[in-house]
C-alpha cells in the first residue's frame, strides 16, 4: 500500500531522516517510533506527499491515491478551539472525495454516519466542537480521517495530552479498526507498550531507519530491547507479548 525506497527527507539541505526500506501491506498495523526529532513527523509528511523526498522514492500500491489516505495530525491550539459542530468535522472528511463538487452528495452524508455509528458519536453529534473534551475532540477527528479513506489511516501522536484511561480506550478503538475493516494503519507514537502492545510491525527511527519489521521480532532485538526498556518507568508494568 505504502513505503519507500532508499528514501530521504531534508530541510533546507539539512538531513532529516535517511535510510528509509520499507512497505506497509494491506491490513497492517505499522508503528513508528524513536526519540524526540527522530524523523517521524518529517516521514509522514513525505508519505502524505506534502514533502517530496531529497533522495529515494515514496511508493504506493493498490491503487491508493494521495487523497485517498485518511490523516489525523496533531492539534493545535487553534484547532482545538474550532467553531463548528462535530457532525461538519466528521463531514469535511469527504472534502478530497468531492472533487469539483460544490455540495456534499447522498454517499458523502452516508459515510459520515456510518463513522459516526463506528464510534459512537451520535450523542455529540450536534454540539460544538470546541466546547468538546479532549477524548472526545480525537474521537471526532477519527471518524473525520475515516471519512477521507478504506485503506490507509495515518495517526500522529493520535494520545498527546490525552489521560491514560481515555488514551487507553483510544488504541483500543483504532486496533478494532485496523481488525474488524482490514485498514491499514501507520501510527507515530511515543507511547512504546502501546505500540508493542497493538501494532503488528514497528519503524524505529534514530534520523535513519535502525529497525523494521514484525514487533515479536522488534522485541527480540537490541534496538527494541534497549528502546523499551528505557521507556518503562521504574516498577512499571513490563510488556510480556500476553498483554
Amino acid at each position: 500500500m505504502l513505503g519507500c525506497r532508499d528514501a530521504s527527507f531534508a530541510y533546507e539541505g539539512d538531513i532529516a531522516v535517511s535510510g528509509l526500506n520499507f512497505e506497509v501491506r494491506g491490513g497492517d498495523y505499522l508503528c513508528v517510533v524513536g526519540e524526540n526529532g527522530s524523523g517521524k513527523s518529517t516521514l509522514i509528511k513525505g508519505l502524505l506527499r506534502l514533502k517530496a523526498p531529497r533522495s529515494g522514492s515514496v511508493l504506493t500500491g493498490g491503487g491508493l491515491r494521495p487523497n485517498e489516505i485518511g490523516y489525523l495530525p496533531q492539534q493545535t491550539a487553534a484547532q482545538k478551539d474550532f467553531p463548528a459542530s462535530a457532525y461538519e468535522v466528521i463531514l469535511s472528511g469527504r472534502l478530497g472525495a468531492r472533487g469539483i463538487l460544490p455540495f456534499y452528495s447522498k454517499r458523502d452524508k452516508a459515510v459520515a454516519e456510518e463513522n459516526i455509528r463506528r464510534l459512537d458519536l451520535g450523542s455529540i453529534r450536534n454540539r460544538c466542537y470546541r466546547e468538546l473534551s479532549g477524548g472526545q475532540q480525537q474521537r471526532v477527528l477519527l471518524a473525520r480521517a475515516l471519512c477521507a479513506t478504506r485503506k490507509v489511516l495515518l495517526l500522529d501522536e493520535p494520545a498527546a495530552g490525552l489521560d491514560p484511561v481515555v488514551t487507553r480506550e483510544l488504541y483500543r478503538l483504532i486496533e478494532t479498526i485496523n481488525r474488524e475493516t482490514g485498514l491499514t494503519v501507520i501510527m507515530v507514537s511515543h507511547d512504546i507498550r502501546s505500540a508493542v502492545r497493538y501494532a503488528s510491525h514497528i519503524l524505529h527511527l534514530r534520523k535513519t531507519q535502525v529497525f523494521f519489521g514484525k514487533t515479536e521480532d522488534y522485541l527480540k532485538s537490541e534496538t527494541g530491547k534497549a528502546f523499551v526498556d528505557g521507556n518503562c518507568p521504574p516498577g512499571g508494568e513490563r510488556y510480556d507479548g500476553n498483554a
